[in-house]
This record gives C-alpha cells, structure tokens and sequence, in this order.
C-alpha cells in the first residue's frame, strides 16, 4: 500500500492544535490549584501585583506564585505588564475565575475531566467490553464538579428566566404545587425553586445516596427542611402522585430507560400538570454540533452520560447530545401531546412537556 502523502502546512497546522489542547489541560491543573489556593481571589480587585505581593496576600511560597503566575499570564489568564513586573486579574477575569456565584465561574468544573482521568482504567473495560459505569462507580471529585459546573447556572437563570418560560407554571408554584426534582444530585436546583416559591413543596429523588447526603445538608443549611425532602429512588418508582411540576434538570439522557422516565412522569403528574426538561444545548444533527461546547459535552458523554444510561440497562442511550427532535420523541411515546422549546442557552436547552 502506498503511504499517503503529507501535507506539512495541514500537519503542522494540526499539531498546533493538538499542543493547544495540550497545553489547556495543563492550565485546568493551574485554574484548580489557584481556586483552591485563594490565589485568584487575592488579586480580584487589588490591581496590579508582583509575584511577592500576591505571595503575602494569599500566604503561598513566593517561588511557587511566580511560576504559577507566569503560567496564568502565557494563558491569558491574567495580564502582565512587563514595564512593572506585576500581574493583574482583570474584572472580567475574576468573575470567571475569582466569584464562586458567578454564572460563568469555571474553577471548581476541572474537577469533573479530573474524575475521568482516574476512571480511566473503567472507561477503557467499558469500550472493550460493552460494560456500563454506573455513576456512583466514579471518582468523587465528579459529583462536586458537576453540582458546581450546573449549580451556577441554575442560580442565575432557573428562577428569573426559565419557570417564567414555562406557560402559568410560575402562578402555580406561587400559589402552592408539590414539585418533583428528579435527578436532583447535591440539590442545588431543588433548593433554588424552594427558596423562591415558600407555598409549594419540593421533593428530591436520585440513585446517588451520597449526593443526596449532601442535598440535606445543602437544605438544612438555608433552613428548609420543612418544605424539602430527598430519597434514594429510580425515575420510574419515585413516591407520590398530582404533581404540579416534575423537573430533570440536565439527567434525563443519563437514564438507561428515558422513556419510562417520561411516561412515569406521565402518570404523576396533575391532570394541569407540567414537566420541565432541562438538557444540554444541541442541534439535531452532528455536523451542526461541532463546537467546543458539544466537544465538552460528547466528551463526558463518552465516558459518564453513555456509561450510567448503559448501567442501568441502556434502552435508549441518548447521550447528552441528543438534540430536541430526539427528546421530543422519547415524550411523544411517552403520551405527550406537548412538548416545546421555551428558553435556551449556549448551554442548555430548557424543554416543556404537558398532557
């Protein structure tokens, strides 16, 4: 067989690429160390700083900070000014990098290809082998670093922008409604909606007992255990009926059996009742998915979306990029007579069901 022949432009153009992502990987290792460090936090707002000032402020080795600095400035991470020797977080900068409730705040998300680093050995029997991962099989910096990848964002959206989305929900949740939050993980969303609407109740369910663990104390810290629960269930056996709202808020392509999923929605909630289906924002076709946001999303999909969804039987493996004609599917054979878009992000893609 003759060798193919190479085209040094395109190669060399690749390999750029290639050590690009390389070198991103390297600065999450750097992104992680400066969160959990202060170090970010000890330049927001404090102008510029030498590499021995921001070793004062944040009480870390000063040969340390250098290194780490410059690393931060080759990434773009911070601003260097040469003339000065100092180093700068720009406000832009820090609401990614120094505000924990800022929407866009990245820091504590490497946790989650972190976790896929150390499950590596699982991922590889899988492909091998057909095997799924259940969730509760991974490493434990996975479940922090997806409550806080998603938790953000449903901070600043769920409640001013996507329940108001939804046609009369809102009214409902403010004159009373039981709510169901399924696949709440550490109960971020759950609580947002509890704290916002003090009339209605809120229950949440997910296989994780662990992340359901942290879903209480999450709850008891704001006060609200008298109108928020969590239970260990499946999305098809989880108790109680007439509810008013049953949530999925980013799981539903996680599960091994979606359309059971939805056709036990079906049947508990109230004849007026409304399911709100929160997804990863994808268009229905590949090519029309090749970003690097549905690059993140196929990625973790490989390995953790794909991977539970197989565990627990793998019917319909969606994947989180399914796309909304492929939900809406999954909802039609359920018995929905309804299912629309009704707000969307760069992220997400907020999906509405009703009988």
């Amino acid at each position: 067989m003759e060798a193919p022949v190479i085209d040094q432009v395109k190669l060399e153009s690749f390999v750029m690429r290639a050590i690009g992502d390389l070198s991103a990987g390297f600065g999450g290792v750097m992104v992680s160390l400066g969160s959990k460090l202060g170090l970010y936090k000890a330049m927001a707002g404090a102008g510029p700083l030498t590499a021995d000032e921001l070793a004062a402020r944040s009480g870390c080795a000063r040969r340390y900070v250098s290194e780490w600095l410059n690393a931060q400035a080759a990434g773009g991470y911070v601003d260097y000014h040469a003339a000065s020797g100092t180093y700068a977080l720009s406000p832009e900068q820090a609401v990614v990098l120094a505000d924990e409730d800022s929407p866009v705040y990245i820091a504590h998300a490497w946790n989650i290809p972190a976790s896929m680093w150390f499950d590596e050995d699982k991922a590889i029997d899988a492909f091998r082998t057909g095997k799924g991962v259940s969730w509760g099989d991974h490493h434990g910096r996975l479940y922090c670093g997806v409550a806080a990848f998603y938790g953000n964002a449903y901070r600043s959206s769920l409640v001013p922008e996507w329940l108001p989305a939804l046609e009369g929900v809102v009214q409902q949740l403010e004159a009373g409604i039981n709510v169901a939050d399924v696949g709440c993980g550490h109960g971020h969303s759950t609580i947002l909606m509890a704290e916002a609407f003090p009339r209605s109740r809120f229950h949440g369910f997910d296989v994780h007992g662990p992340s359901l663990d942290e879903a209480k104390r999450n709850a008891a810290s704001k006060g609200l255990e008298d109108r928020v629960d969590f239970g260990v269930a499946r999305a098809d056996d989880y108790p109680g009926n007439g509810y008013g709202l049953i949530c999925f808020f980013d799981c539903l392509h996680d599960m091994g059996d979606p359309v059971a999923a939805a056709r036990y929605a079906y049947r508990m909630l109230a004849p007026d009742g409304t399911v709100m289906l929160v997804e990863p924002f994808a268009n229905d076709r590949v090519e029309d998915n090749l970003s690097p946001v549905s690059r993140l999303y196929y990625a973790a999909s490989t390995t953790l979306c794909c991977g539970h969804a197989v565990s627990e039987g793998g019917h319909l493996v969606l994947g989180a990029q399914a796309g909304e004609s492929r939900l809406a599917a999954v909802f039609r054979e359920a018995g929905f007579s309804h299912f629309r878009r009704a707000a969307e992000t760069p992220f997400n893609m907020i999906l509405e069901a009703r009988r």
